[in-house]
């Protein structure tokens, strides 16, 4: 019996709830991941999970193992991270998830400073808004807006996603322009499907407050077809000035309401405590931070200097 294979098997199982699921990422049969848990049990003399054809909790037991176990994982993959940087070598596959709205069009010259400095790390970076578990999923982090989907995930603030309201020009002169916010119930509506408070918003100016509920006759889960939607004078928007901020320069789009604010977001690295140790995620979380570092991030800074949008910004 290897015992520490059977304890990294019975993490994963214990992380992802399936036994298939942890095969799947060690990159073995389900028999292996079986046999691997059955070996542990015999071993501690007591069962580590309830299995039933539609679960797999773990048991009593299996709780109290779980956190010591997760912890030896974890520190054993960061003392062969930190072996491999003493040689100058950092390297591994690091699985990344993120959204889109940020990805494309911000994130490959990060990426490729990232490479030049660290070529040893290969990148698999799956891009789409999807709330994800990265642990079920496989993934070392996820970058994302929405809380973590489990309390036990870290989650690693990196920048504020401001977002506005606008339009073309061409559809705000066919329509006239709001200037309060319930004046948007007589407008044509695109929102993005996915925000955390769905349909409900609230507009601040000064130290007042309005909150509504919108219809919008578009709502997807695509910031970037929601400007595309916009430039073809179909209607008002509300996208992340990182997805617009190009075609509000260009005089493409105008803001709508800009003197009322809405709440910023963050986006933020997520990803298990096992995790944090981890060498190659380190640097890449480091990496990723230095990017955006000196105050708003690059498109924010475009826009302030225009004075379209406040430097201080609402959390």
């Amino acid at each position: 019996m290897d015992t520490f294979r059977s304890i990294e098997a019975f993490v994963r199982v214990a992380e992802t709830q399936s036994f298939a699921q942890a095969a799947r990422q060690l990159g073995v049969a389900k028999s292996v991941v079986t046999t691997r848990v059955h070996q542990l049990e015999e071993l501690v003399a007591a069962p580590l999970f309830h299995r039933t054809t539609r679960s797999v909790r773990l048991s009593e037991i299996g709780q109290a193992f779980y956190r010591d176990c997760a912890e030896l994982i974890g520190r054993a993959g960061a003392l062969v991270d930190q072996m491999r940087d003493m040689k100058g070598s950092t390297a591994g596959l690091l699985r990344i998830h993120a959204l889109p709205g940020f990805v494309l069009g911000h994130l490959a010259v990060p990426l490729r400073d990232f490479q030049d400095r660290y070529p040893g790390i290969q990148l698999d970076l799956v891009v789409n808004d999807a709330v994800i578990d990265p642990v079920r999923e496989g993934f070392d982090c996820t970058l994302q807006i929405f809380a973590p989907s489990s309390h036990e995930l870290v989650a690693r603030r990196l920048f504020p996603v401001r977002r506005v309201f606008c339009a073309s020009p061409a559809y705000l002169k066919a329509n006239g322009e709001p200037r309060q916010p319930r004046d948007l119930l007589r407008h044509r509506l695109g929102l993005y499907s996915r925000y955390p408070t769905r349909d409900h918003w609230e507009f601040y100016r000064d130290h007042d407050c309005v909150a509504l509920d919108l219809r919008p006759a578009l709502r997807s889960n695509s910031v970037h077809l929601l400007r595309d939607y916009a430039c073809e004078d179909a209607g008002i928007v509300c996208v992340p000035t990182a997805v617009a901020a190009e075609e509000l320069l260009a005089g493409k789009l105008r803001l709508v309401l800009a003197e009322f604010q809405l709440t910023a977001l963050w986006l933020s690295a997520v990803y298990p405590p096992t995790h944090r140790g981890t060498l190659k995620l380190k640097v890449f979380l480091e990496s990723l931070a230095a990017s955006f570092a000196e105050g708003p991030p690059p498109w924010d800074r475009a826009l302030i200097r225009r004075g379209l949008i406040p430097e201080a910004f609402l959390e």
